[in-house]
């Protein structure tokens, strides 16, 4: 796809979430931070409390410093995931009058998501030096971890949509999986509350992995797993190269049931 014409989708894609409020473009900012602020203020002191019922253990803004990353991290996930699965449904109109490679027209998702992402990511470090939080290089492992996450989500994605054209019913189905996928993921809870005989599930996680690696290098400043890393990068490009296989396969009768 044009350079030009894949930041268009994605600038437009910024600005149709908003076209109809009196701030426009602003709540691409203001959402993010009220998120910041919600988690920081109610979420602390809330589920701080029930955890350390627990036996778990948080200082005043550790439950919110635990929980932020995770959040942000499956909502850019989540929302690429549901978004590209039904790619081809939200722009019939746009394939069929513009010649558009379809196996490259989510990126516009993934670099808007990744933007959201950017911006939510700064108030939360932004919040960090307020509260004299340490802020270390390993920071920059986040970009990594990130490009993992996003090439899975757009994997899973794509090969979804390119189903759901001709089953309907595969939209609905990745919107239940990510509702149970996200209370199977350890975000709003820690792991350790987890029974032992679910450890197995969890490890074969691929959002709990990743979710983790951010926490390592967010919260303890160290280096991820980088092992685990590479064995999902290797399953991303898996799931990507059998997802274009796919497309390729079904790409003329795809383009005629659009």
């Amino acid at each position: 796809m044009n350079p030009v014409l894949l930041l268009t989708f994605t600038r437009q894609d910024l600005v149709d979430r908003y076209s109809t409020s009196l701030l426009g473009g602003l709540w691409t900012l203001i959402n993010p931070l009220v998120q910041i602020l919600i988690f920081t203020l109610v979420f602390s002191k809330i589920m701080g409390a029930r955890l350390a019922t627990l036996g778990v253990e948080f200082n005043e803004y550790g439950y919110s410093i635990y929980l932020i990353p995770a959040v942000l991290s499956w909502a850019a996930f989540a929302n690429t995931l549901t978004r590209v699965t039904t790619i081809f449904q939200d722009k019939a109109g746009v394939i069929s009058k513009i010649s558009i490679p379809l196996a490259i027209l989510p990126l516009y998702i993934v670099l808007s998501e990744s933007i959201i992402f950017m911006i939510s990511m700064t108030f939360f470090a932004g919040f960090l030096l307020l509260i004299d939080f340490p802020i270390s290089l390993m920071w920059l492992w986040i970009l990594p971890i990130y490009l993992i996450q996003q090439l899975l989500a757009y994997s899973l994605g794509f090969g979804a949509a390119v189903l759901g054209v001709f089953i309907r019913d595969v939209v609905e189905l990745v919107k239940v999986l990510v509702y149970v996928w996200f209370w199977l993921t350890p975000i709003v809870y820690v792991i350790d509350i987890v029974p032992a005989e679910y450890e197995t599930l969890f490890a074969l996680n691929p959002m709990a992995t990743l979710i983790a690696e951010y926490r390592q290098v967010i919260l303890y400043a160290e280096l991820p797993d980088l092992r685990g890393l590479l064995v999902l990068s290797a399953m991303g490009v898996g799931l990507m190269m059998f997802a274009l296989y796919g497309f390729k396969k079904l790409e003329k009768d795809l383009r005629d049931f659009i």
